[in-house]
C-alpha cells in the first residue's frame, strides 16, 4: 500500500512522556507498528515533549524502555535517529516558530488578543443563544488602532490559526466519509501567548515536515482533524508540506461502566501488566482484539500473523472494552505455547527478591526445573509462579488458615497418619505410586482421592489449591513430605 501521493507508507507513534505509559495508548502503537510493517512502510518513534510542566525524562526513559519490552521497533526517532532528526519536539522549536511566522506573515493565521474571560463571556453568551460557542472571530480582522490600544494595555497575544469558510470532507480509514461546516470548526490557537507552540501546530507540522503519509490515532483526537486538513492545504501553500496525509481514527477503548479508560482507571498502566507478568506477545494479542479481528474463530495468534493480516479497514469504529479477565486467559494461553525452557527463564524475576519469601540459599535449580513443566499449564501470569512453588523452597509451608480449616476436618488427624504410613513405603521415585498410596489412605476412611488429597495439600504445601500434587510430592522428596505431615498433625492435635 501507498499514500495517495504514491510513496511508501510512514506513519507514526507519537506520545508524551507523561506518567506511566497506558494501554489505550499502546494499542494505538499496535495499530500503527502493525499497519507499518503490513506495509513494509517506515514507522516513525516521536516524542511530544513540549509541555514542560508535564513531561519527564523519567516517563522518556520508560517509554523507551516499554517500548522494547512490548518488542515494538522503530525505523526513525530516538536512539536510532534518522533523516528529519530531532525527533523531540522540545529540540524543534527554531522549526515551529519559522512555520508560525510563515503563516502569519501570509495571512493564515492572525494574532488574538482576547482575555480568557472575554472568551468566557463571549461563549456563554453564544450558549445561551443556541449559537455555537467556539472562536466567534473577534480579532480576525483588528484595526491597526484596536492592535495598538491592545498592546498599550500589555496584552501578550496569542497566534490563532484562520479556518477557510467550506465545508471540510475527508474519508477516514476507519470511520468512512466524514463532513464538518465552518461553524462547527472555528478558528483555534496555535502558538501561546509566551511564544509556546500548541500540539495544533507542532503535531502536523512535524507529521509535513516528516512526510507522514497515514496518522492512525484515538477516535479522541477526530474533532481536530478537519482543523489539521486545513492547516495542512495552508502548509502545502507555504511549501511546508507535500501532501495531507490520510486519517483513521481508532476506536475507544472502554473500562469499567463503559466509560473511556483514562490513566487514573488502575488497570490502564502498561506498568501493571509488566509487574504481574504478562507476556509482552499476550498483552499485544489481547490488545489487537480491541477494534479489530484476525478472524471469526481465532482469538490467540502472535505478532507475525497480526503483521500479515493486519488491514485498517477491517478495524470496526465502535468502541471496545477492556475485558481483565479475558487478557488474562489469553495472555495464560501463550503462557502454555512457550517453550518450557523460555518459560523457565521468564519465570526467573518472581523467584528472586522482592518477590519470592524464600532466602536465595534456599532456591533449588533441580527442583524448580522439575516443577516448571507443572506450573507452566497452570498460570495466568507469570507472578503467579511465586505463590504455586514457595512449598518447594520454605522451610515450612505458610498455612492458609481459611485454606486450613477448609481441610482439616474431623477426622482429618486420622487421614493424615494413614497417608503418612502408605506414603512410607510408596515408591518415590512415580508420582503414580503416591497417588496410589493417597487414594489408599482414603480408602481406609471411606474418602474418595479427592477428599482424601485435600488434608494431604494442605499439610505439604498450605494450600487446598495449587500445582498437581504428587507431582509436586515427588519433588519435594519424601523426607520433606513426611515432616511436613508430621507437623501438620501436632498442630491438629495440639
Amino acid at each position: 500500500m501507498a499514500s495517495a501521493s504514491g510513496s511508501p507508507v510512514r506513519v507514526r507513534f507519537c506520545p508524551s512522556p507523561t506518567g506511566n505509559p497506558h494501554v489505550g495508548l499502546v494499542r494505538t502503537a499496535l495499530f500503527n507498528w502493525a499497519f507499518a510493517r503490513h506495509h513494509q512502510g517506515t514507522l516513525v518513534f516521536r516524542i511530544e515533549d513540549t509541555d514542560a510542566a508535564r513531561d519527564s525524562e523519567e516517563s522518556y526513559e520508560q517509554l523507551l524502555d516499554s517500548m522494547r519490552w512490548l518488542g515494538f521497533d522503530w525505523d526513525e526517532g530516538p536512539e536510532i535517529g534518522g533523516p528529519h532528526a530531532p525527533y523531540r519536539q522540545s529540540q524543534r522549536m527554531d522549526l515551529y516558530q519559522d512555520v508560525a511566522a510563515k503563516l502569519l506573515a501570509a495571512g493564515r493565521a492572525y494574532h488574538c488578543y482576547c482575555s480568557q474571560e472575554e472568551l468566557d463571556t463571549r461563549r456563554d453568551a453564544a450558549r445561551a443563544a443556541g449559537r455555537p460557542s467556539g472562536y466567534d472571530g473577534h480579532c480576525r480582522d483588528l484595526s491597526e488602532a484596536r492592535v495598538e490600544e491592545y498592546r498599550a494595555q500589555g496584552r501578550a497575544p496569542i497566534v490563532r490559526f484562520r479556518m477557510p469558510d467550506e465545508t471540510i470532507t475527508f474519508t477516514d480509514l476507519v470511520r468512512g466519509e466524514l463532513t464538518f461546516t465552518p461553524e462547527n470548526v472555528p478558528d483555534y490557537g496555535i502558538v501561546r501567548a509566551n511564544g509556546a507552540p500548541l500540539y495544533t501546530l507542532v503535531n502536523p507540522v512535524d507529521d509535513a515536515l516528516m512526510e507522514i503519509t497515514h496518522v492512525l490515532r484515538g477516535e479522541d483526537l477526530l474533532s481536530s482533524t478537519p482543523r489539521q486538513i486545513a492547516l495542512y492545504k495552508a502548509l502545502i501553500d507555504l511549501g511546508v508540506a507535500k501532501a495531507i496525509p490520510a486519517f483513521g481514527h481508532l476506536p475507544y477503548v472502554m473500562g469499567e461502566g463503559n466509560k473511556k479508560l483514562s490513566k487514573r482507571d488502575p488497570q490502564a498502566s502498561l506498568n501493571l501488566y509488566r509487574e504481574r507478568g504478562f507476556l509482552p506477545e499476550g498483552l499485544l494479542n489481547y490488545l489487537s482484539l480491541l477494534g479489530w479481528s484476525l478472524s471469526a474463530d481465532q482469538d490467540i495468534f502472535g505478532t507475525a500473523e497480526l503483521v500479515a493480516a493486519f488491514d485498517i479497514a477491517d478495524v470496526n469504529p465502535n468502541p471496545a472494552r477492556f475485558d481483565l479477565k479475558k487478557c488474562e486467559a489469553i495472555n495464560a494461553d501463550h503462557i502454555r505455547l512457550l517453550d518450557v525452557k523460555d518459560f523457565t527463564e521468564r519465570c526467573r524475576p518472581w523467584l528472586r527478591a522482592p518477590f519470592a519469601p524464600w532466602a536465595p540459599e534456599d532456591f533449588d535449580e533441580t527442583r524448580w526445573q522439575a516443577i516448571a513443566p507443572h506450573a507452566q499449564t497452570r498460570l495466568k501470569v507469570l507472578s503467579e509462579i511465586t505463590d504455586n512453588v514457595d512449598f518447594l523452597f520454605l522451610p515450612e509451608p505458610v498455612f492458609d488458615e481459611p485454606s486450613w480449616t477448609k481441610a482439616m476436618k474431623e477426622g482429618s488427624d486420622a487421614l493424615l497418619r494413614t497417608a503418612r504410613e502408605k506414603l512410607e513405603s510408596a515408591d518415590w521415585s512415580s508420582a503414580e505410586s503416591l497417588k496410589e498410596a493417597v487414594l489408599a489412605a482414603g480408602e481406609a476412611h471411606g474418602l474418595k482421592l479427592g477428599k482424601a488429597q485435600a488434608p494431604v495439600r494442605v499439610a505439604v504445601t498450605g494450600r487446598t489449591v495449587g500445582l498437581p500434587l504428587f507431582e509436586s510430592l515427588e519433588i519435594l522428596g519424601k523426607e520433606k513430605t513426611l515432616t511436613r505431615i508430621d507437623t501438620a498433625l501436632t498442630r491438629l492435635t495440639a
